[in-house]
């Protein structure tokens, strides 16, 4: 697991300016997502961290489920490499991540120690945000179920985690990234993402403090 941490001098900065530690200190499950990003082979075996955020997951997926709230598993899409992307990451790299989601049904393509529930939503992003406008069918979805806020979960952090929550700030969700079941290659990289999101776009919880606000 990441060695994640919030440095004090910037919970001592938040807690300054609002009067509390967390930005959002209750939430409604039936409200409530829990957005699981990019746990698929091609991602998870490469990366030792994210081997360890599956059991917290599936913890948050369970709770979550339990008390009325909706989980979301979020796949990449395979699309043609744009020439943007050929030309940035070069043909080769810009094909292997056009690849990434794999192959077949959704569900069979998705990390196999998940169990998914026929009332979760499995949907495929296109970009590197679940919450960018045409690229996700997510922000759409949310809405038609009434859903305000949204806890980041997957890999890799300081990308596609770092991106969704920067979006679904943007679009007016409460954002929650959960620091121990998101994954970056090092801590150094995690936990940049981290401060980010804590300072400007959201909230950063671990595991066992989202389980306890969804108990209630």
């Amino acid at each position: 697991m990441h060695a994640w941490k919030i440095e004090q001098r910037e919970y001592e900065r938040q807690e300054a300016r609002r009067g509390r530690r967390h930005a959002f200190t209750s939430l409604v499950p039936a409200r409530t997502a829990l957005v699981v990003v990019d746990m698929v082979p091609f991602f998870v075996e490469e990366n030792e961290y994210t081997y360890g955020i599956v059991p917290n997951i599936a913890r948050l997926a369970d709770a979550l489920r339990a008390a009325g709230g909706l989980v979301v598993w979020v796949l990449p899409g395979t699309v043609e490499p744009s020439p943007l992307a050929r030309e940035f990451f070069g043909p080769e790299i810009a094909g292997m991540f056009s690849r990434s989601g794999g192959e077949g049904p959704l569900r069979s393509r998705l990390w196999h120690e998940f169990v998914v529930h026929d009332a979760d939503l499995l949907i495929e992003k296109t970009a590197a945000s679940a919450f960018f406008p045409g690229f996700s069918p997510l922000p759409a979805l949310l809405r038609e179920r009434g859903i305000g806020t949204v806890l980041i979960t997957g890999t890799v952090t300081n990308v596609c985690c770092e991106s969704s929550a920067r979006d679904a700030s943007t679009l007016g969700y409460r954002v929650v990234m959960v620091a121990d079941a998101t994954s970056a290659p090092r801590d150094e990289v995690h936990n940049a993402t981290l401060h980010t999101v804590y300072r400007s776009f959201g909230d950063v919880r671990a595991t066992d403090d989202v389980l306890a606000l969804i108990s209630g």
